[in-house]
C-alpha cells in the first residue's frame, strides 16, 4: 500500500486542479483535505487558518491566493448541494501542505510536489526566464541562480552549525545523495567524466540544474523553517530533501539525474556571452 500511495500522489494533485477564472491553477481545499486523510472538512479549517497567517507573514494578499468558494458536494442518491470551500492557488497549497499533519506520508510527498511546482512557476514567471529561449540561455541563467541560492543555502547550514569547509563539502554530498540516487560528487563527477579541475554544476543541462535549484532551495527553506541545528541533522536534512525531489521526478515521469547528458561547460558559454556583448 505505500508504494502504492508514492506511486500516484503527484497524478492525484493533478487530478484535482482546477482552472479558475483567470485562467490560473487552483485547488479545491475540499478536495485536498481528503487526499490528506482528514476524516472531516472541519478538522482541516485550521490548518487552512495557518496557512493563511503564514501568506499574511509573508506580506501578501491573502485574497490572492485563498478565494471562498462553494464546492458541489454528494449527499446521496445522486443529489448535490452546494457547501463553503477555499480556491486555493500553488502557494497556498505549498503553506497549507507545511501546516498539514506532518505524520501524514501523502502530506510529505505533497510538500515535495507543491514545493517543486512553485520554484519552478516562480522561474517560468521571472521575465528573464520567460525570454529565453535556447538551452544556453536557460543554463546561463539557472546557473546563476544556483550560484546565489548556494551562498544562501551555505548561510543556512552555518546557522546549523556546519562551519569548516571539510563539513560543508559532506553537507554538500548529503545532498547529491539524496538527489542521485545514493552517488555522491565524487561518482557524479566520474561518471560525467569529468577533469578533476572541472564542476559538476558547470556541465548540467537546464533540466538538471533544475532540479539542483529545487534541491538547495528546499533545503535552505527546511533548515531556516524548522531551526535544525547540528551537522548530522542538517546533512540529514539535505539527503531527504534531495530523495524527495528525485521522488518528484520519478513520479513525473521525468529523466533521472544521473541520466541526464553531460552538457558543454558552462564557461565557454559565457565567454561567447561576453564576445557577443563586447562584439
Amino acid at each position: 500500500m505505500k508504494n502504492e500511495i508514492n506511486k500516484v500522489a503527484p497524478v492525484t494533485f493533478e487530478t484535482i486542479r482546477r482552472i479558475n477564472k483567470n485562467g490560473q491553477d487552483c485547488w479545491s481545499a475540499r478536495d485536498l483535505s481528503k487526499i490528506f486523510g482528514y476524516s472531516e472538512y472541519r478538522h482541516f479549517l485550521p490548518v487552512i487558518a495557518k496557512a493563511k497567517e503564514a501568506c499574511t507573514n509573508s506580506k501578501l494578499r491573502v485574497e490572492d491566493h485563498f478565494e471562498d468558494i462553494l464546492d458541489m458536494v454528494d449527499i446521496g442518491s445522486g443529489a448535490q448541494r452546494e457547501t463553503p470551500s477555499v480556491a486555493l492557488s500553488r502557494y497556498a497549497c505549498y503553506l497549507i501542505v507545511q501546516n498539514a499533519d506532518p505524520s501524514k506520508e501523502i502530506v510529505a510527498l505533497g510538500q515535495t510536489y507543491f514545493a517543486v511546482q512553485t520554484r519552478k512557476q516562480e522561474i517560468l514567471e521571472q521575465k528573464a526566464y520567460a525570454q529565453l529561449r535556447t538551452e544556453d540561455e536557460k543554463r546561463l541563467f539557472l546557473r546563476n541562480e544556483m550560484r546565489e541560492h548556494n551562498k544562501k543555502l551555505a548561510d543556512a547550514a552555518k546557522n546549523a552549525g556546519v562551519i569548516e569547509p571539510v563539513d560543508y563539502a559532506i553537507f554538500q554530498n548529503h545532498g547529491y545523495q539524496g538527489l542521485y540516487g545514493g552517488l555522491g560528487m565524487k561518482e557524479i563527477h566520474a561518471g560525467k567524466g569529468l577533469k578533476k579541475s572541472q564542476q559538476i554544476l558547470d556541465h548540467m543541462g537546464s533540466t538538471e540544474l533544475a532540479a539542483n535549484l529545487f534541491r538547495a532551495t528546499q533545503t535552505e527553506d527546511k533548515l531556516r523553517r524548522e531551526n535544525i541545528q547540528g551537522k548530522a541533522k542538517a546533512n540529514q536534512t539535505h539527503f531527504e530533501v534531495g530523495k524527495k525531489v528525485r521522488q518528484t521526478i520519478r513520479e513525473l515521469g521525468g529523466t533521472m539525474p544521473e541520466e541526464l547528458p553531460v552538457a558543454e561547460s558552462i564557461k565557454r558559454i559565457e565567454n561567447k556571452a561576453k564576445k557577443q556583448i563586447a562584439g
